[in-house]
């Protein structure tokens, strides 16, 4: 009887050190999981959404902490010295969709790369251009298709405008 309660500890505490180094390898801070979309979980069966932009997000997790929410988006982007515009800009979705799902204002969100980790600042500043590109994205249309803005034939051949582009990269 004592060698199962040992051994269910030792169990427990093994447990325990395995979440722990999946937490830090995943750039997770200390809190409470309360979403998930990684599919190592359950499926999340709705995103976020808010009906005043169109703006629906999934973000990778949400970790509440001592009465903050945080949006973390992992990506799989290796050797970055500096995140992403893109990345922030869907950090600052997930940001603006927190406010308006769950009422509170997070202060910031986390990127994390498979070898650095960013905390990017929501501030008023960041949410303001969001708010911009979202008025603009909505407001291109009518067929036309935006410029392309980069060199990179995997993005072209990723591109949702491919079919009828006149810019793809040969």
């Amino acid at each position: 009887m004592l060698q199962a309660a040992y051994g269910l500890i030792i169990f427990a505490l093994l447990l325990l050190w395995v979440s722990s180094r999946q937490r830090r390898n995943l750039g997770l801070p200390s809190g409470q999981v309360i979403y998930s979309d990684t599919g190592q979980w359950k499926k999340v069966k709705q995103p976020l959404y808010d009906p005043k932009f169109g703006l629906a997000g999934k973000p990778d997790y949400l970790i509440q902490h001592k009465g903050t929410i945080i949006p973390i988006e992992v990506k799989s982007n290796t050797k970055i010295d500096h995140p992403y515009q893109s990345h922030i800009y869907q950090l600052a979705a997930y940001c603006y969709l927190i406010q308006q799902n769950y009422n509170y204002r997070p202060t910031h969100g986390i990127l994390h790369y498979p070898n650095q980790t960013f905390a990017i600042d929501y501030t008023e500043d960041l949410e303001s251009k969001l708010h911009r590109i979202i008025f603009e994205m909505h407001n291109f249309g009518n067929g036309k298709i935006p410029p392309r803005s980069h060199e990179s034939i995997s993005k072209c051949r990723r591109c949702g405008y491919r079919e009828i582009c006149d810019q793809m990269i040969k």
